[in-house]
């Protein structure tokens, strides 16, 4: 399987190491009043879907950036690379993220 890396482009996926699902740059807040059941879910519960799915992947014997593939879990078909960091800045800010 080829990635197509943003920054270097095609490497091969054995550079790589797969972290799991991408939700987990979503870290709860730990201010939060449910902060506890949050941390619990976001530790403990995963989606295993068959299909499309946005995964983390670290580019261990490369550049050690993370990137999100969005990736068919069933052909393995790879739609779409980006960096971690530039889908993190898009997303909203909330008030517990101030500081951060």
């Amino acid at each position: 399987m080829l990635i197509n890396h943003p920054l270097l482009g095609l490497r091969d996926a054995s550079e790589f190491v797969y972290l799991g699902d991408a939700s987990l740059i979503d870290r709860p807040d730990a201010a939060a009043d449910n902060a506890a059941e949050a941390f619990h879910d976001y530790l403990h519960l995963r989606d295993n879907p068959a299909g499309v799915h946005r995964e983390l992947w670290y580019h261990e014997q490369g550049d050690r950036s993370w990137l999100i593939v969005t990736r068919n879990t069933l052909t393995h078909e790879i739609t779409d690379v980006e960096l971690a960091r530039d889908a993190a800045l898009r997303r909203p800010r909330t008030a517990g993220d101030a500081g951060q």
